[in-house]
């Protein structure tokens, strides 16, 4: 079996490594704008060549889009357009909306499968690839029913094979979800970072002063703006309305901290921590 990877990058190639540690047989080719990330991924092992895309998508059986999702909605009509009849598209895209709305427009629709990892670090590239990146982690399946059976099913048993737990839902649901859970954390984390590095201009004060809670807070800000700014530009309408509930209680919270008023504080907070209930929860499954 061929896979091919379009974006040798942090996922596409934790997916790869997961992969061949299963199937140590499986044939891998990487594509990549980048020189640097292709002689990269070679000298790892993530891919066994660097092929040029239609050359690359035309021997494989699977084609999996890793890169940013503003570049998944241009590449995925020309994929789909020399894939062999019997080959599977699978994207990894943090945005399922507009990508989904892309696939329905090909006549080849139903070889493509829309999936979301839910699994990532700051670090981006081919050398921050590692193969426990993905096992007891979530994956999302969205427009499931459009998809071939056969295409539908390698997918499944692949992500399933390097320890993944899938999950279902539309393009809609998924965007709007993750919104909240996903997107909206990394807008605090850039907006935090932003805030101490225009206030504090003392850098090694930064370094300093900062605990492990500051750190583990803005740890997010180190992602890659080349792969945030599309997913902020695709799911706009949801992450606005995201945004505007956490002003909201910022505001709340602002005007109580100025109010002096340690009860709704307290109130506030404690509201909060249920969310411990609900992480806990989430780790026992």
């Amino acid at each position: 079996m061929t896979v091919s990877i379009i974006g040798i990058g942090l996922l596409g190639g934790s997916f790869a490594l997961a992969l061949r540690e299963k199937y140590p047989k499986m044939r891998f080719i990487g594509v990549d704008t980048s020189l640097v990330n292709s002689q990269l991924a070679l000298a790892k092992g993530i891919v066994d060549d660097v092929l040029p895309l239609t050359e690359a998508v035309a021997q494989s059986n699977l084609v999996v889009l890793a890169t940013p999702v503003n570049v998944i909605m241009n590449l995925l009509p020309t994929v789909l357009d020399h894939l062999s009849p019997s080959g599977t598209v699978v994207d990894l895209g943090s945005t399922k909306g507009l990508i989904c709305e892309v696939a329905d427009q090909h006549p080849k629709r139903a070889q493509f499968v829309a999936a979301h990892p839910m699994a990532g670090t700051e670090n981006s590239g081919p050398g921050a690839a590692f193969r426990e990146l993905l096992p007891g982690k979530n994956l999302i399946i969205c427009d499931r029913e459009k998809s071939q059976p056969d295409c539908l099913l390698l997918t499944e048993s692949l992500f399933r094979d390097v320890g993944m737990k899938l999950f279902y839902m539309t393009p809609q649901e998924h965007d709007l979800h993750l919104a909240y859970v996903s997107h909206l954390s990394h807008i605090s984390a850039f907006a935090l970072g932003l805030t101490v590095l225009e206030k504090e201009k003392d850098e090694q004060a930064i370094f300093d002063m900062a605990s492990t809670g500051f750190s583990s807070t803005v740890r997010l800000a180190k992602s890659s703006p080349q792969m945030w700014a599309p997913i902020f530009d695709q799911n706009r309408t949801n992450v606005s309305s995201a945004l505007a509930d956490y002003i909201e209680f910022l505001r709340q919270f602002k005007q109580v901290i100025d109010d002096q008023d340690v009860t709704t504080s307290l109130d506030f907070m404690q509201r909060a921590n249920v969310i411990r209930r609900v992480l806990d929860g989430i780790e026992k499954r």
